[in-house]
């Protein structure tokens, strides 16, 4: 069944796969975007614009729209500035607000949301579920509040009164614009062997297609379960296999080890954390309650040339 669907981040890094997709499934889709000039793009039926962090302009830009599915992909993260962080952390929270009361306002029966998968607390296995819980007690400020964000936005999106909800936990992704993708940050730093490997790298990440990202937010849309899922491939991978695989295609030179303590001073917690601590996630939810199935199974034949 077809439907009217508002694109919030349309212009984002799944927003310009999503909107193609849902154009071709037949979908009315309208792009609400904080300034005209970012609006162009293939499979658009029309634009609106508000900034997401103005109530009022939310309102009469999704009261103009009239969706009967919104689907929530605001985030600031190009660059990863402090600002940009700043700002994502208040889309996830006074945004997401903004917008389902637009939402509810304007009739619309469905929200779709995005959010992270790894943002999980490092406890138990190397793989977890959607119950596991965030790392919202993270000993770093920024981690925290993101985690703490994070958690706010599910809130919201799963407890909206007149709305159904879904959230969509996405794996790390890469593909276009990514960090991995040409001109990326961390592709960069790997090509030229600046990304040591801390001993021991036992944190794992389960990495995303940008493209297999937007494809489960079409099931999303289209789907009549609620919930939160995990969106990620089927390869979830220790930093000691992902990072020297990466840069072995990409040609580039083994990466150095260095000792943990020294490895968080060279990169930063984050960093640090995701090659020593992060959990990967489970995608058996998603496969099972959405019929969905990653297309890239494996980071192995994509990461290096996307």
């Amino acid at each position: 069944m077809t439907a009217r669907v508002l694109v919030a981040g349309a212009t984002g890094v799944i927003g310009r796969a999503l909107v193609p997709l849902l154009s071709a499934r037949g979908h009315h889709v309208t792009a609400l975007v904080r300034e005209p000039s970012g609006a162009a793009g293939p499979g658009l039926d029309g634009v609106v614009v508000a900034d997401a962090l103005d109530a009022e302009a939310v309102r009469a830009a999704v009261l103009s729209a009239r969706p009967e599915v919104v689907v929530h992909q605001l985030t600031a993260l190009r660059g990863s500035t402090a600002e940009g962080l700043e700002r994502t952390a208040l889309l996830r929270t006074e945004g997401t607000a903004h917008l389902i009361a637009a939402a509810e306002a304007a009739g619309a029966r469905r929200m779709v949301a995005q959010s992270i998968a790894f943002a999980t607390a490092p406890r138990g296995g190397p793989v977890l579920t959607e119950d596991a819980p965030l790392h919202v007690d993270a000993p770093d400020p920024g981690w925290a509040l993101t985690a703490q964000t994070v958690t706010e936005l599910e809130r919201r999106v799963l407890g909206a009164a007149n709305l159904s909800g879904i959230v969509l936990r996405y794996g790390t992704l890469y593909g276009p614009g990514t960090l991995y993708h040409h001109g990326g940050a961390i592709r960069g730093a790997v090509a030229r062997g600046r990304l040591p490997l801390p001993e021991p790298a036992t944190g794992v990440t389960s990495f995303l297609h940008v493209e297999d990202a937007a494809r489960a937010a079409v099931r999303a849309v289209e789907a009549d379960t609620d919930g939160v899922f995990n969106v990620a491939d089927d390869d979830p991978a220790e930093a000691a296999v992902w990072l020297p695989e990466y840069a072995r295609l990409l040609g580039a030179p083994p990466p150095r080890t260095v000792p943990t303590p020294l490895a968080e001073r060279l990169l930063g917690w984050l960093t640090a954390h995701q090659l020593t601590a992060m959990r990967g996630a489970s995608n058996d939810r998603i496969r099972q309650a959405l019929d969905w199935k990653p297309s890239i199974p494996s980071w192995r034949t994509r990461l290096a040339t996307d």
